[in-house]
């Protein structure tokens, strides 16, 4: 709620007050000393303003040139509480950067170009509940990405490069509730890598490269009310993947995938449907890839009597071979006996010969 406020005051400052001349105010800078808003958004700067009133509680530095962020800049801004980094060229934070802000709540890092995250960067970040990273270069994520979060509840990693998450990634985030992973290059989920994840809500992972889950995969998300996984490159699921989520409710998304509309994805989508805790909110939209002969069909549409008439000819198959195993057996059995028949017929004469003599 405080958040909201500020930055409603933020959008609205611009029209009902004046701008503050303050020796304490950088060139090219807004101070509101009321508001304790500083806002240096489209100023050019290639570095942070050295002129920051240290009463400053929200400080916009958007859409600059800046392109790092030094150790202990910010050291005389410790009361801040939203940091606007977006829109710049930042390519290096080095560690310690945030160390000293301690009442940080909101930290806006996104569409800038940060390659990877050391175990420094979050260094003093203890409080801080909202972290924007979207569009920047990251590749992978491991245990030392978000060492120090223990608060953080938001983290949007969304159109980054990210095709690994190692295990203990998210470890420290216990009290994460979303976790926006959309439009990255994620090819598979395993086992693990969301297991601290027990307050998460919102997962989205839309728009990677998604084939494959293990099987336990969600089975931590004991909270988690949406699971957002169209468009990947699923063309079937397990039963088991989606039984493990054991949530009161939760709401999924699978549309946009490659499906291979079988029986067997059939008979999976026919079994989840039936379980009244996940609710498959876009199931009508679900189309065909293969076989070919469906492809561009939706898979509620799929005629349900291809499966019968396959599990009939199964049935029909199965039976046929049975028959024909009884039956070789028989004669076989048949064949056994008459042979032993013969060789004792064979025996009594023999017996029947020594006795003329």
């Amino acid at each position: 709620m405080w958040l909201l406020q500020v930055t409603l005051l933020h959008m609205l400052s611009g029209y009902i007050l004046p701008r503050s001349h303050s020796g304490w105010c950088q060139p090219g800078c807004d101070c509101r000393g009321e508001l304790k808003f500083t806002i240096c958004s489209r100023a050019m700067f290639t570095a942070l303003p050295s002129r920051v009133p240290p009463t400053t509680e929200l400080l916009d530095l958007s859409h600059n040139l800046i392109s790092t962020i030094p150790e202990h800049a910010l050291s005389h801004n410790r009361k801040l509480r939203i940091l606007l980094l977006q829109h710049n060229n930042i390519s290096l934070v080095e560690d310690g950067s945030f160390s000293q802000l301690e009442f940080l709540q909101k930290l806006d890092l996104s569409w800038n170009r940060i390659r990877s995250l050391s175990e420094g960067f979050s260094l003093g970040l203890t409080f801080l509940r909202e972290l924007q990273l979207a569009h920047n270069l990251l590749t992978s994520l491991d245990s030392r990405s978000f060492a120090h979060l223990d608060g953080l509840q938001r983290l949007n990693l969304t159109g980054n490069f990210i095709h690994l998450i190692r295990m203990r990634s998210f470890a420290s985030m216990s009290s994460l509730r979303h976790l926006h992973l959309a439009g990255n290059q994620l090819t598979d989920l395993k086992s693990g890598i969301f297991s601290m994840l027990r307050s998460l809500e919102v997962l989205n992972l839309e728009r990677n490269y998604i084939s494959e889950t293990d099987v336990g995969v969600f089975k931590p998300l004991t909270s988690m009310t949406l699971l957002n996984l169209a468009n990947n490159q699923m063309s079937t699921v397990y039963f088991k993947t989606f039984l493990s989520i054991h949530t009161y409710s939760t709401h999924i998304l699978m549309e946009g995938n490659p499906w291979n509309c079988d029986c067997d994805l059939q008979r999976v989508f026919r079994k989840l449907r039936t379980i009244q805790r996940l609710f498959l909110d876009d199931y009508i939209n679900l189309t065909c890839r293969e076989p070919e002969v469906l492809e561009g069909y939706r898979l509620m549409e799929v005629d349900a009597e291809l499966c019968i008439a396959e599990t009939v000819t199964v049935l029909i198959i199965t039976v046929t071979v049975v028959i024909t195993v009884l039956a070789a057996m028989l004669m076989g059995e048949r064949k056994r006996k008459k042979k032993k028949k013969g060789k004792h017929w064979t025996q009594q004469g023999e017996l029947s010969d020594e006795s003329d003599y």
